[in-house]
């Protein structure tokens, strides 16, 4: 069992960078997944990005390659999302999550544990 708290959302301007973090508080082996999904009012929750655990191997959805970075700090159990040039869209409660999977998934269903959420405002 895997406890997930997501830190670091905020209120940013267009342009601007944040970073998001994920705490993994439970044990997390090296096969699982790892991933960021955001969720904006009246959508569905929508894939951001995905690392495995112990390769760090990377995955983005199309709208935020060459923005954002996925990446693993293994040492302190966390998931962060560096945020670059930040625009209106991206606006969106962010939801990490984790999974026993051997392969990189983007459907949510997928995913066994989910952090509570993190909302990123961005202004234009």
């Amino acid at each position: 069992q895997v406890q997930l708290v997501e830190s670091g959302g905020g209120v940013v301007q267009a342009g601007g960078s944040r970073r998001l973090s994920c705490a993994a508080s439970g044990p997390v082996f090296s096969r699982y997944r790892m991933g960021w999904f955001r969720q904006a009012p009246g959508t569905d929750r929508e894939f951001v990005a995905a690392s495995r655990w112990s390769s760090g191997t990377t995955s983005y959805t199309d709208s935020v390659k060459g923005r954002f970075t996925v990446s693993t700090n293994n040492a302190k159990n966390a998931l962060i999302l560096q945020m670059n040039n930040l625009k209106p869209e991206d606006t969106a409660v962010y939801y990490c999550a984790a999974g026993m999977l051997s392969y990189t998934s983007s459907r949510p269903n997928d995913y066994n544990y989910w952090g509570q959420g993190t909302q990123v405002t961005v202004s234009s």
